[in-house]
């Protein structure tokens, strides 16, 4: 039995995932046919373009393309241009926080929180300087302790507690929900904030680097001292068009790389390969973000730290990622430990319904909601 589909709806689909035609004539060898209204898809054909262009079927049958403007700032640039519409599966991930957010905003509301008195407290004027103090006072950034551990992973870990125990959320996934199948991919883009004063959240996009991460987890805490929500790009070589990135950016830098410490730091008399590499270390931020804030300091002139930066983050680029671990861990991250212990402790004691708990993690199956409790400490 034929469908009865406008033949615009799935050149919408089609155009909205990104794919191409000749992509979707070797799936299905008569698209072409669907697409000039020739001839209708079956609605089993339907089902499988509807998983293959990432779009629920329902929004097939409408008469035209549905409102999918994102509901924050983009502020993402590549190169001078902006990018391409929004793919599914940033429009989907953006989805899956706000309704995280809005239960937890119900949750706070509910336990009698206070408003967050740091959200919105500066403006895009604000001194870089005074406000990077004002972030590492209120998260308790300790750069001594950040050099004492290890790895770059380990850092990140701590970052995150600091970030959560103001009574943000911090959520950390290189995928859409539990969707191993659909990546997020980082040269889309990197991190987003939803600012709110009782839920304030950040999303970080978990394909990147820790190092990296270090500094798109910085850089949006500077949007949410702005009150601002906001889809951006952040990375230290960036040179957006809109102020407020640009003041996100110096601000994440300072936060991390504080510049009177960097220049006490710096060994002007080293190989610079080398002493990169030892700042990294010392501050746990990505090679890139060393040597922005050695080019902050004076110590490079512009033609050479883009050359060595562009070098440096080919270098990077062409680094292997390990993937794996504990999957309940990982989730845990996914979600951000503040909100999934909030989830679970609310469902445990009966005040969320499972079904919504299990909507909310992305879990088919009580017995994976089971486990995360275990993994939390609830049973």
């Amino acid at each position: 039995m034929r469908t009865n589909i406008k033949p615009e709806m799935l050149r919408w689909a089609r155009k909205r995932a990104g794919l191409k035609i000749v992509e979707l004539t070797r799936r299905f060898p008569r698209y072409c046919e669907w697409e000039q209204g020739k001839q209708s898809p079956t609605l089993r054909q339907l089902e499988k373009f509807s998983h293959v262009a990432r779009v629920q079927i329902g929004a097939l049958f409408l008469d035209q393309p549905p409102d999918e403007t994102l509901p924050l700032t983009d502020f993402r640039t590549i190169g001078s241009k902006t990018p391409r519409r929004p793919s599914p599966d940033l429009i989907d991930t953006v989805r899956i926080c706000e309704l995280r957010q809005e239960w937890y905003r119900d949750y706070a509301h509910a336990a009698g929180e206070e408003p967050l008195p740091f959200v919105g407290s500066a403006r895009a004027s604000s001194s870089i300087k005074e406000v990077a103090a004002r972030i590492r006072g209120e998260i308790h950034f300790d750069l001594e302790e950040r050099a004492r551990f290890s790895t770059w992973g380990e850092a990140l870990r701590r970052f995150v507690e600091q970030a959560e125990a103001t009574g943000m959320l911090v959520m950390i996934n290189g995928v859409v929900g539990i969707n191993t199948h659909r990546k997020l991919d980082p040269q889309e883009f990197r991190g987003f904030a939803l600012a709110d004063n009782l839920a304030p959240l950040v999303f970080i996009n978990g394909a990147d680097t820790n190092a990296a991460q270090m500094f798109t987890l910085a850089h949006e805490l500077a949007h949410l001292w702005i009150g601002k929500s906001v889809l951006s790009d952040s990375s230290p070589n960036a040179a957006p068009r809109h102020a407020t990135e640009k003041w996100c950016n110096c601000v994440a830098a300072e936060l991390l790389v504080p510049l009177n410490v960097m220049r006490a730091e710096y060994r002007k008399n080293e190989n610079l390969k080398d002493e990169t590499g030892r700042l990294a270390r010392r501050f746990k931020v990505s090679t890139l973000v060393i040597l922005r804030r050695i080019y902050d300091a004076g110590y490079l002139p512009r033609q050479r730290f883009q050359r060595l930066y562009q070098k440096e983050l080919k270098r990077l680029k062409d680094l292997t990622r390990n993937g794996g671990g504990n999957f309940y861990r990982t989730h845990v991250a996914r979600t951000g430990k503040r909100f999934a212990h909030a989830l679970v402790a609310s469902t445990l004691e009966g005040r969320t319904l499972y079904r919504d708990a299990h909507h909310l993690l992305g879990f088919p199956k009580t017995e994976t909601f089971n486990q995360l409790a275990h993994e939390l400490g609830f049973r």
